[in-house]
């Protein structure tokens, strides 16, 4: 039974109902404060509210009062539409027994006041959102061009992941192939069981991500055009192409769980907006980061020069000096002091040069394989030697070389380089790795050889030489 309502008191409570529910600017209470209302004005015994998106006429949210009927009180049902600016908000539907045609106007007039609460709460709602994700986009680009990030794309997703109320955050850069791979994740649950995963070639959303278009997805599990293997652990998606001046760095998707509230058109607005954004910053903060890099290597090579036009030549010359004393002296403790004295000036000389070597370096994106240190050593002598020494592998030098023989070998390779810099009229120098070498023992080894065209040697280094070849040997592997 519905409960009786007293002669002229509907406007009363009407005016009750419409003062509580205009008394929100949180659009959930303002939501749940209608349907207590409806409920209290019509006496019902249920209500409902299905809220759309205006934007695209999905359903977002359901906001209910009072038990579920059961079938004959559902029989009798009264459901009014609620606008908001005249824009399909959602459906106000009440279940019980006995409606009037009283009971539809009292209805329809709440459901009039409602809209423009609604309107109100939803205008705050999404000033409010719009203020986190302006401030979340300046919290990334301050992170990112400050150096305050271990890693950008990580960062950009996680900021992402937290404003947009995300399960996970990932950004996909292309691959080779075509297709686009996970490369940075963040989220509460297994980031490792993300990274990795990728888009097959041919995958009707990435052809719009890579024309720079986002794609917005209801279910990322059952929806046919997503083709990673983890579609199926998310629901609602959004696919946001990174993309700045033109540039496509990668794609920013900001998943949630499956059943979760779907994204509304506001959500897309700004998420693109912070896309395009996070983009920039990625863009400067890569382009500051070079300019960093160029400035400190621009500085080592300044302090290379240095020491190669100031410090070794003077060193030379007070070595030409002693040397000039030693054969004039006629004492010979003297003369012993003195050949002391030169050698530890050559000594010093090569190990000034040696780091004039090391200096010329990158100072950043160290090679990892051995190959690859072995062409760097040889790329940073070429500044100071005015061409590029050849380098030549024979057998497998990946994996069979220890950490110790390793740092043997560069360090050999450097002195080498150096001493080599220091002869006359060089316009040739071969650089040879053989991991196939035998040793004198019979045992499996390796071998340096470093050959110039130049003239002559100084004698310091202990190593074998012959002429203007240096080799160095070693078991593959020393303990």
């Amino acid at each position: 039974m519905r409960p009786a309502v007293r002669p002229g008191s509907g406007l009363s409570v009407l005016l009750e109902a419409v003062l509580n529910v205009g008394t929100e600017l949180e659009l959930r209470a303002t939501l749940q404060h209608l349907v207590d209302s409806a409920v209290t004005l019509t006496g019902a015994a249920h209500g409902v509210l299905d809220v759309v998106d205006p934007g695209h006429g999905s359903l977002l949210e359901t906001v209910t009062t009072g038990p579920a009927t059961d079938e004959a009180d559902a029989a009798a049902s009264l459901t009014v539409p609620v606008l908001v600016q005249e824009t399909d908000f959602g459906r106000l539907r009440l279940t019980g027994a006995g409606f009037t045609d009283d009971d539809h106007d009292l209805l329809r007039v709440l459901a009039t006041q409602a809209g423009i609460a609604i309107g109100n709460a939803r205008l705050y709602e999404t000033a409010q959102q719009r203020e986190r994700w302006i401030e979340g986009a300046a919290a990334v680009t301050t992170a990112l061009l400050t150096g305050r990030a271990d890693d950008a794309l990580t960062a950009v997703a996680e900021r992402a992941r937290l404003l947009a109320d995300a399960a996970a955050g990932v950004v996909l850069q292309p691959t080779e192939d075509g297709g686009m791979t996970i490369v940075a994740a963040s989220t509460t649950d297994d980031v490792d069981g993300l990274l990795g995963a990728t888009i097959r070639p041919g995958s009707e959303v990435l052809a719009q991500l890579l024309t720079g278009e986002p794609v917005f997805i209801e279910d990322s599990a059952t929806d046919p055009r997503m083709t990673t293997e983890v579609r199926g652990r998310f629901g609602p998606s959004m696919m946001l192409p990174l993309q700045a001046a033109g540039q496509l760095i990668g794609t920013l998707a900001l998943p949630r769980e499956r059943g979760a509230r779907p994204y509304t058109s506001v959500d897309h607005l700004l998420a693109t907006q912070f896309a395009s954004q996070a983009a920039l910053a990625l863009v400067l903060a890569d382009a500051q980061a070079g300019r960093e890099r160029l400035a400190v290597f621009e500085d080592r090579d300044r302090i290379a020069r240095d020491l190669h036009d100031l410090v070794v030549q003077r060193l030379f010359a007070t070595g030409m000096m002693l040397e000039s004393t030693q054969r004039r002296s006629e004492v010979g403790d003297e003369r012993e002091t003195l050949a002391r004295a030169v050698d530890e000036l050559e000594s010093t000389i090569q190990e000034v040069r040696t780091t004039i070597f090391a200096l010329q370096q990158p100072p950043a994106e160290a090679p990892t394989t051995f190959r690859g240190k072995v062409l760097r050593e040889t790329a940073g002598a070429a500044a100071i030697l005015g061409f590029a020494p050849s380098v030549h592998f024979t057998g497998p030098v990946e994996g069979v070389l220890g950490d110790a023989v390793e740092g043997h070998l560069l360090a050999a390779l450097r002195r080498a380089l150096a001493t080599a810099s220091r002869r006359g009229a060089i316009s040739r120098i071969d650089v040879v790795v053989d991991a196939l070498a035998t040793l004198p023992d019979g045992r499996p080894g390796v071998r340096l050889t470093v050959e110039d065209d130049g003239a002559g040697g100084d004698g310091t280094d202990t190593q074998a030489r012959s002429g203007t070849t240096m080799t160095w040997q070693s078991p593959l592997r020393q303990h």
